[in-house]
């Protein structure tokens, strides 16, 4: 039996700016734009890996969902506490540079983790942390 992953979804409040962030800062190609009852979805992915998406969905994917659980679920994500991903990548310290040249908000420089990889952080423009890292010796 194979298990792999296929997708993940991370909230975000204003797709256009979410957009210009993982497409055109992170380079990931969108695959899908689609609208239903007032709510936006967007798949992006990286070349690299086809079979895998990224959702970016709203904060609250639900048209049923009471008004105040759609502000409880805006507040959550305004404050960074929803989870956010983790990439990978072959240069942490090249891709770092990019991001924060691109105006990325940074929340950690590159660093070498007692856990063997050397990583940074930045938030997305809607507050969702995101982790770039690298395995050490590579």
């Amino acid at each position: 039996m194979t298990i792999n992953l296929s997708q993940c979804f991370i909230a975000v409040d204003d797709h256009d700016k979410a957009l210009a962030f993982y497409r055109d800062v992170l380079g990931l190609e969108v695959r899908n734009d689609v609208g239903f009852e007032g709510m936006r979805w967007v798949t992006v992915g990286s070349p690299s890996q086809p079979d895998v998406d990224i959702v970016l969905e709203p904060p609250l994917a639900d048209p049923n969902a009471p008004a105040a659980d759609r502000e409880a679920m805006a507040e959550l994500l305004a404050k960074g506490l929803l989870r956010g991903v983790i990439f990978s990548t072959d240069d942490c310290d090249a891709t770092f540079e990019r991001i924060r040249a691109a105006g990325g908000e940074v929340l950690q420089e590159p660093i070498d983790q007692p856990y063997g990889v050397r990583d940074c952080a930045f938030r997305d423009p809607s507050g969702n942390m995101l982790r770039f890292s690298q395995p050490r010796g590579r």
